[in-house]
């Protein structure tokens, strides 16, 4: 069995790519090499592989600087505010949706991406397309899509629906092996013959 890599700039990318790493890691990673260390995980990931590949720092990392000096923290917000390009998930924001939309309002992934990519559309558009966004997921029967870099919580998912019997426990430890083996860290129902040796299923 491949013995975990160490993660620094003597790493193939072949290893790399194959062996699982925590956000952290990476940032670690970046940090040491002079790497930009924003964004998501697949995004560093990203950064990284092509920094491995090249020995350079990929052009075009630099952010835009948001023109708009608009304060999300400390403005006062209406229903006729346009989202500008420096908007942020304040609690300013919180609180006027709350407002709008009731107790029941949370941020989530769909509704943040979604006031990222709208400058220039109003708060009024943002409370109807929370609604528009709660209804779907109140009325789907579908499983939510879990984006790629939450890797722990998919393998767990996938887990339990191909062993509802078993318990969460046995997921959690199964994953625990999986993510410092050589390949991907989807699930397999083969991923169970690593318990052979712990005597934990009943």
């Amino acid at each position: 069995m491949d013995s975990r890599p160490i993660l620094n700039k003597k790493i193939t990318l072949k290893d790399f790519k194959e062996f699982y790493w925590l956000k952290e890691e990476l940032v670690t990673f970046c940090r040491s090499e002079g790497l930009k260390t924003t964004g998501g995980k697949v995004e560093i990931s990203e950064r990284i592989e092509f920094y491995l590949k090249t020995g350079l720092v990929r052009e075009g990392e630099k952010k835009k600087a948001p023109k708009s000096k608009f304060d999300w923290n400390t403005e006062v917000l209406s229903l006729q505010t346009i989202i500008t390009d420096n908007y942020k998930n304040t609690e300013n924001v919180r609180n006027f949706m709350l407002n709008h939309i009731g107790q029941h309002f949370k941020f989530n992934v769909k509704f943040m991406n979604w006031m990222k990519v709208n400058t220039g559309k109003s708060l009024a558009d943002a409370v109807s397309e929370w609604k528009s966004i709660c209804t779907k997921q109140k009325t789907t029967t579908e499983i939510k899509s879990i984006s790629p870099q939450f890797e722990y919580n998919t393998y767990l998912r996938d887990f339990l629906v191909d062993n509802p019997t078993l318990k969460r426990d046995i997921g959690i430890k199964l994953w625990n092996i999986k993510k410092t083996l050589r390949g991907d860290t989807k699930y397999s129902k083969e991923d169970l013959k690593l318990l052979k040796k712990e005597i934990i299923i009943n």
